[in-house]
């Protein structure tokens, strides 16, 4: 569709902003999502100031947990793990191996006393401890390649290889707790005086419980003990003896010197009472944390990956069950989607163990601020928004409230909203389309009535054979329709006129013509001198050529005539041609023909008269075109129920696009004062009137073969059925 430039421009704005609205829309709802995200880590800050609050001012909760230490030495201060359940004492440690990434190697980094600075250090061991159900559970792989246990015999405990665990109780009290076997099984636990000077006297602590088992590379020590037992000061150390004749102490290795309190480390047990408080909270939305103030986890509770978030739970309603709705799952959403990305639950989430916590929000929190960050998962599939509050306990920052939540929760309520959105560009989209298909419909169903009722208005000849029925409607195309019906109307009264010119023209001119032929007689008869006789002789050969052009325009007017009045009959086209060819040879006996009839019974309905009228017209225009000495070729045959008649002459070639033309009314393509006679064009305008009256085709074509130029005429005539 070719239209102006500037309309094109319009077309072309309109439709850029027409696009622009959806644009809009998507860009309003990232714009939103902004929006959104700020509301949640507003919210998740609010969060954590009603958990902080909740907890300021209450001391026993962090006097116990050593959140007064200015450093946490890894190794030395200790942290009791939550266990998913019960240790199995049986001193095999197969029920750590869900904690192996958590425990600690401790070698000759950690010696607390060597006997000898020389020799070498042969002893280490690896060491974890932990918290289930009101029990410090803990273990010692120990690689040690003499196992010296204690003797029967001897009062004495501490001359073998055995573990001591000095303690602060919550009470106070420094105590300290030796274990030594004489033997593999059961542990053999004594309760030390709380002079490290001393070792003896000792009595049995029961409470402390669990196995000893040698291994091949040394000896596990697996135990338990009360964590009511235990404060916020711990220490544990190995005491090796590599000689059983001399049990001679060679070195100790541990977690920290257990001779005195102020040589102990710390242990972090986390605290089941500040669990307590944050799950009463009811945060299920997001996972809490409590950390000292050196970031050490003391309560967690609830989980980003399953958590439901608040922000989300609005979506989640169940929708009723429908035909649009299982449409819309099971093709358009995974459309959608191909675009858009769901959350996941599947993404690694690094914190889930932790026991220790960092970060910028922590540091604000821990300077006195509310703090919030966004970070990304290792995988790149989650954001994470953390928000920290501080707990204060006299003027003192003693801990930290950190609150996560993922952004799960806003980025399905923003798909939700974009596929709305796309919803309601879809539906737009499809009514828009549908409107114009039909807008268009109608516009195309009148443009073609318009084009038929053209194409039938005229025929293939140029005659106008019927009107244009002008549209009442007021627009464009109604403007065109009316236009149409009047330019058809004045061309059929133009070719009205044109048609009827030459019966006109041969009425008016006859009179004139015949009364200056009988004057010409007249004076033939005359005698006259040799001059003047040549002017009369002059005179009769123009009105005999003026009479001649009269009985040719009347010879076409009459046939027109003729064929609306004529009567059909059923005849035998081969018999018709084969006696006018014998006419023609008769005839015109220099003329050479070339005749090529198929013996078949070809009958047509319609006048003989008038096709051997054709033939003459069709044969005349080969003689006059055709090359001297030349032959004219005459054929007939049958082809399925179409009789074909092929005249051609050798001859000069039909002009570039006048195959058509020749047939019409007064076109000629001879050269002007052929054979002295003159042509209107009318031979093959005949020809083809009869050709359509026996409702055949007609058609002239050039002929190339072997060098050899020519021009053949085509008819093709319906044969009637066989009677």
């Amino acid at each position: 569709m070719n239209l102006p430039i500037g309309l094109r421009a319009k077309v072309v704005i309109l439709s850029l902003f027409l696009l622009c609205l959806p644009w809009l829309g998507y860009e309003y709802v990232w714009e939103m999502e902004k929006y959104l995200r700020y509301g949640q880590e507003k919210t998740l800050e609010g969060t954590t100031q009603a958990l902080a609050t909740a907890l300021h001012e209450r001391p026993k909760l962090f006097d116990n947990q050593a959140s007064f230490l200015n450093q946490v030495e890894k190794g030395r201060d200790l942290y009791a793990y939550p266990l998913a359940g019960p240790i199995q004492l049986d001193g095999k440690l197969a029920d750590w191996d869900l904690y192996q990434h958590r425990t600690l190697n401790y070698s000759d980094e950690h010696v607390i006393y060597q006997h000898n600075e020389a020799d070498p250090i042969e002893i280490n061991f690896t060491h974890m401890v932990g918290k289930y159900g009101g029990y410090l559970y803990g273990f010692f792989n120990v690689s040690d390649q003499s196992l010296i246990f204690r003797s029967r015999n001897s009062l004495r405990i501490d001359r073998n290889d055995h573990l001591v665990m000095a303690t602060q109780s919550p009470d106070g009290q420094f105590r300290r707790y030796i274990i030594a076997n004489s033997k593999s099984g059961w542990l053999s636990a004594f309760e030390l005086p709380a002079d490290p000077s001393q070792s003896m006297p000792v009595s049995p602590e029961v409470r402390i419980q669990g196995q000893w088992l040698t291994t091949n590379k040394g000896y596990n020590i697996e135990f338990r003990l009360p964590l009511d037992m235990v404060g916020s000061k711990l220490g544990f150390a190995i005491h090796n003896v590599n000689d059983a004749n001399t049990r001679q102490l060679v070195n100790v290795i541990g977690t920290s010197a257990t001779d005195s309190v102020a040589s102990l480390g710390t242990v972090l047990v986390p605290s089941p009472e500040i669990e307590k408080i944050i799950k009463g909270m009811s945060h299920n939305s997001s996972r809490i944390w409590v950390v000292d103030n050196h970031g050490r986890v003391l309560a967690k509770s609830g989980d980003i990956r399953s958590s439901s978030n608040t922000w989300a739970d609005d979506l989640n309603v169940n929708q009723p069950d429908s035909l649009w709705l299982h449409f819309k799952q099971q093709y358009i959403l995974p459309l959608y989607y191909k675009i858009l990305t769901r959350p996941p639950q599947n993404f690694i989430d690094s914190l889930q163990d932790s026991t220790e916590l960092t970060g910028s929000h922590i540091e604000k929190a821990l300077s006195g601020k509310q703090g919030s960050t966004w970070r990304l998962t290792p995988d790149n599939k989650a954001v994470v928004l953390a928000a920290a509050s501080p707990i204060w306990i006299d003027d003192k920052v003693m801990g930290v409230v950190i609150a996560e939540e993922t952004t799960h929760g806003i980025r399905s309520l923003r798909n939700r909203a974009l596929e709305k959105l796309f919803n309601v560009i879809l539906t737009v989209m499809s009514m828009g389309t549908l409107a114009l298909f039909i807008f268009a419909s109608s516009i195309s169903s009148r443009i073609r009535r318009l084009r038929d009722q053209a194409e039938l208005a005229i025929d293939s000849q140029g005659r106008v054979r019927q009107q244009i029925v002008a549209s009442k409607n007021r627009d464009e195309i109604g403007d065109l329709s009316r236009s149409f019906s009047s330019i058809v109307s004045r061309l059929g009264q133009y070719t009205h006129y044109l048609e009827n010119m030459s019966s006109r023209l041969s009425h008016e001119l006859r009179t004139p013509v015949a009364v200056v032929r009988s004057s010409l007689e007249h004076l033939g008869l005359q005698q006259l001198d040799e001059q003047s006789q040549k002017y009369v002789n002059r005179a009769q050969e123009g009105v005999s050529r003026l009479h001649l052009i009269l009985n040719n325009l009347s010879e076409a007017t009459r046939l027109e005539a003729s064929l609306t009045q004529a009567e059909n009959c059923r005849f035998s086209l081969k018999k018709v041609i084969s006696g006018c060819i014998q006419g023609y040879q008769i005839t015109y006996p220099d003329q050479r023909f070339s005749v090529h009839i198929e013996d078949k019974a070809m009958f047509c309905d319609g006048v003989a008269e008038y096709i051997a009228q054709l033939m003459d017209k069709l044969i005349n225009n080969a003689i006059e075109f055709h090359q001297p000495d030349s032959a004219i070729t005459v054929s007939l045959s049958q082809y399925q129920k179409q009789a074909i008649l092929k005249v051609s002459n050798i001859g000069p070639l039909l002009p570039k696009d006048m195959n058509s033309q020749i047939f019409e009314s007064m076109v000629s393509i001879r050269p002007q004062g052929i054979n002295g006679k003159p042509h209107l064009g009318l031979g093959l305008y005949i020809a083809r009137l009869v050709t359509d009256f026996h409702h055949g085709t007609i058609k002239a074509t050039n002929i190339i073969e072997d060098g050899i130029e020519g021009v053949e005429m085509c008819l093709s005539l319906p044969l009637s059925d066989e009677k």
